[in-house]
């Protein structure tokens, strides 16, 4: 990739209406547009690295069972009244077309995936179920103001699972939970698995994945010495109390920012619908439904929270928009272009910067993209024959021989 034939341009300044470290880091480095407030388009760099997060989690889904499916995002408003939602989930985006038709922008898909699923399902052997997908998800809500954390539009994987019974749903939660741990350690995070209230249409106990920011709009309460964790909405306990589950740890206060979450919906849908199977009695029950949220363009504005400094943005290498970016500053572009062509044919992705700018530019726009290894060739180095390499969260470089430099690379 070219980087002087980007259409998108870097940003000496942080615009004035974003007020989130992530919102203003992505604008500046030309990785996200601002339409309107929680509206952003995904620019060239942007959409890579939601690719690539995105990537992650389908294969730790799809590990586990998961079968990605695709389904819509407009729906009638007769699905979300059989559950109450319609009148309920305040946040619902509501659309009147010129027939004087009622249709509803989903912001969930349980009233899709319900009947769709139990299409296909007659008896307790075709249980458990898991299906899930990739897409973008509408809120109306009133207050976006955090850049990618908290969005009227978003891009967000959701699975649903269909079981026999409690137990069994319970046996399917402690798999996805051990996924999206697995995921979070991919992509860089540390999360914590937070209790919480089970949501609009349940009493039960939910589970939401926490990322510790003081961006995060969520106040938890985390064991310093065991996983507990609780928010801080539904806690008995407040900060320095001794934690209820080990007994050894204290309790300390963090502000957190919800990645994922799992409900335990029981046999809700199900019984909306009045979409059943057929037992071992040959009786009819509900599935037992459960619902596995993930937010990936979230997921991107939490990973800016946590991995910056004062220059811009630093991104883990699994979801970094490209392997390397390579700067030619030298007086002459024709070894810095065979080396771009060498690398391509090495199978790295490369942000090959060869425009007629200041080097200094250059640094600085490097600084702010973020790709983790800078590869920068000048007439210094070209005397032999070598590159300089400098890792994006280093201050330290190292002078390799281009001869080497793919061993280099890989090691």
């Amino acid at each position: 990739m070219l980087q002087s034939e980007l259409f998108t341009k870097t940003l000496r300044q942080a615009p004035k209406d974003e007020e989130t470290t992530n919102a203003q880091l992505l604008v500046r480095a030309g990785f996200v547009n601002k339409l309107m407030a929680g509206v952003y388009s995904y620019l060239p760099l942007g959409f890579l690295t939601l690719k690539k997060i995105a990537q992650i989690v389908r294969e730790e889904m799809d590990a586990n069972g998961g079968q990605e499916i695709l389904m819509p995002a407009l729906h009638p408003a007769e699905i979300w009244k059989k559950t109450g939602a319609w009148d309920k989930v305040d946040v619902l985006f509501k659309i009147k077309s010129r027939t004087e038709k009622d249709y509803a922008l989903g912001q969930s898909e349980e009233e899709v995936v319900m009947p769709l699923v139990m299409k296909y399902v007659d008896t307790y052997k075709d249980l458990p179920k898991s299906v899930y997908q990739i897409g973008w998800k509408y809120r109306d809500e009133l207050r976006s103001k955090s850049g990618l954390l908290r969005g009227r539009e978003f891009y967000m994987k959701d699975m649903y699972s269909f079981h026999e019974n409690q137990q069994d749903f319970e046996r399917y939660y402690e798999i996805v939970k051990q996924a999206y741990l697995k995921i979070f350690e991919r992509i860089g995070l540390v999360a914590k698995v937070t209790e919480a209230s089970g949501g609009a249409f349940s009493n039960k106990i939910s589970y939401e994945f926490m990322v510790l920011t003081d961006a995060g709009e969520d106040n938890i309460l985390y064991c310093d010495v065991c996983e507990f964790c609780v928010n801080l909405e539904i806690a008995k306990q407040k900060t320095g109390d001794k934690c209820p589950k080990c007994g050894n740890g204290k309790l300390n206060f963090a502000k957190a920012s919800e990645v994922g979450n799992v409900f335990d919906l029981g046999q809700k849908y199900g019984q909306d619908f009045d979409l059943g199977f057929k037992d071992k009695d040959n009786k009819k029950q509900y599935p037992v439904m459960g619902c596995y949220g993930l937010g990936i363009s979230r997921l991107m504005g939490v990973i800016v929270e946590k991995f910056h400094d004062d220059k811009g943005i630093i991104w883990p290498k699994s979801v970094s928009p490209v392997d390397l970016h390579l700067i030619n500053i030298a007086s002459d572009r024709e070894a810095s272009d065979k080396l771009y062509a060498t690398l391509q044919e090495q199978k790295f992705s490369v942000l090959y910067d060869q425009r007629d700018a200041s080097a200094g530019e250059k640094f600085a726009d490097a600084d702010l993209i973020g790709i983790p290894i800078r590869i920068l060739m000048s007439d210094k180095t070209l005397k032999e024959d070598s590159v300089e390499i400098k890792a994006r969260d280093s201050k330290e470089s190292q002078i390799v021989n281009i001869k080497n430099l793919t061993k280099t690379l890989r090691a």
